[in-house]
């Protein structure tokens, strides 16, 4: 099953997607204002309530929400074969949508370290299924001052099980 193709850049990506150059201006701008900048990232593949709950929790931690989001090529190297179900676009696209969501990143790293680092978050942020320690930057972010959040999960909704799911459904 081929991939949809990704939607071209609209307005609202120009204004939030950022490359890593830009987002890391964004912060320092931010910062300069007064402004505590959190940092989130993962793959948010199809969108759903956890995810959305999740960004609006790791929002509410700061003043500022910068989401990476790891590109089509970093998510195969991790997650099951076919994934991601949507393009990295189109994730970015989806995610600059939400009020929560301040700007949205791409990065090809296996994990989110570099951007991190240039972005130098007030707070880092990451689903409470993650021991800190496990944590990409998070003892970076400790070392210039900053906090790491860990953020409770909505129980039974994540992106596999939807896949689960409508693949069940295609079954009946």
């Amino acid at each position: 099953m081929r991939s949809p193709k990704p939607l071209k850049n609209s307005s609202l990506a120009k204004s939030k997607v950022l490359s890593q150059q830009k987002a890391a201006a964004a912060a320092r701008r931010l910062k300069r204002q007064g402004r505590k900048i959190v940092f989130t990232n993962g793959t948010f593949d199809i969108l759903h309530l956890g995810h959305v709950q999740y960004l609006q929790k790791a929002r509410a931690c700061g003043d500022a929400l910068i989401v990476g989001v790891n590109t089509d090529e970093s998510v195969k190297s991790y997650k099951d074969p076919g994934r991601p179900v949507n393009p990295e676009k189109d994730r970015a696209l989806v995610l600059s949508a939400l009020a929560c969501v301040d700007y949205v990143v791409l990065f090809n790293e296996p994990t989110p370290l570099n951007l991190i680092k240039k972005i130098r978050p007030n707070v880092l942020a990451k689903g409470a299924d993650w021991k800190k320690s496990q944590i990409a930057g998070a003892q970076e972010v400790e070392s210039w001052g900053g906090k790491v959040r860990l953020i409770s999960l909505v129980s039974g909704r994540s992106t596999t099980n939807v896949i689960e799911k409508i693949l069940r459904l295609g079954k009946s």
